[in-house]
């Protein structure tokens, strides 16, 4: 891994928290939506982001 500044450090954070709360958000949306397609569609969704948190943590040396 590459040496991250403070800033990129920063940045990643700010990144990390959208990806998870993007994925909370998609989750909640497909656990309270009626229509079957569009709630798995969300999980859909929910998936990717927690896939991109995850290798996002992986440049941070994190284990995802």
């Amino acid at each position: 891994m590459t040496n991250l500044t403070a800033k990129d450090l920063d940045v990643l954070s700010h990144v990390l928290t959208g990806e998870e709360m993007a994925c909370k958000k998609a989750k909640i949306y497909a656990n309270t939506l009626t229509d079957a397609a569009l709630a798995q569609e969300m999980e859909r969704i929910a998936a990717a982001h927690a896939e991109r948190f995850g290798a996002l943590y992986a440049l941070l040396g994190g284990k995802s």
